[in-house]
């Protein structure tokens, strides 16, 4: 009995590892995000296996019954929409409850978003601080005053419907000449990096709101 946690493809489909696809097509069952995203990506890479949901409104509910069938002997995958398990995404309470049970993990090294971003970014990348999403509205302008110190570069996750409130709260708190770099649709075709101040780059996507569009990584100079 194991729990495989497996990257998938952040977009490029070609960035899933062999190993990764050998392991998905040997476990009993798949735990996904969205079954219908997961489902066309086994489809293309033909590989047939149950689907199960495991998502950020079921993952508390969904654990024990999990582990229940891992200690019955089956191996699972989990997998995201996109990425690394985990990694702002659905993963960390299964993976406490398996260390907890004694149940083995095996994590798979492979494709996430932040690190082809941080380290294109020409930033230091030796030391840094990864903060996912920031939260929406509660203990969000506490997030930006701590960040506004931290002297690491920073790495942000954010939606096309909030970056243009981020890089607003990134100038107001971090200064409108901090540099920044915000990487979107990585891997994908329309992939694009945008660099420049925090001034710039918000002043750029008010001219160009096409491309106010896709998953998106912002990266911070230290201060």
């Amino acid at each position: 009995m194991k729990l495989y946690l497996i990257p998938t493809p952040i977009g490029n489909l070609e960035d899933i590892t062999l190993r990764a696809i050998r392991v998905l097509g040997e476990v009993d069952a798949i735990l996904a995000e969205d079954t219908r995203n997961t489902g066309q990506l086994l489809k293309h890479l033909q590989i047939n296996k149950p689907l199960m949901a495991h998502h950020a409104h079921n993952e508390h509910a969904g654990v024990a019954g999990v582990i229940k069938l891992l200690q019955a002997g089956k191996n699972i995958a989990l997998v995201s929409d996109a990425g690394t398990p985990g990694i702002s995404d659905p993963g960390f309470l299964l993976v406490k409850a398996c260390v907890e049970q004694g149940i083995e993990v095996e994590t798979l090294p492979g494709a996430t978003a932040f690190v082809p971003a941080l380290v294109n970014s020409g930033f230091p990348c030796d030391r840094f601080v990864f903060e996912g999403f920031l939260p929406h509205k509660k203990g969000r302008q506490t997030r930006w005053k701590a960040l506004a110190e931290e002297e690491k570069t920073i790495v942000l996750y954010e939606s096309p419907h909030r970056i243009l409130r981020t890089l607003e709260q990134a100038v107001e708190f971090l200064g409108e000449e901090r540099q920044v770099m915000l990487a979107r649709e990585l891997s994908k075709l329309h992939e694009q990096l945008i660099r420049g101040s925090a001034a710039e780059v918000l002043t750029y996507l008010h001219q160009h709101p096409d491309k106010v569009r896709g998953e998106m990584v912002l990266v911070i100079a230290p201060k």
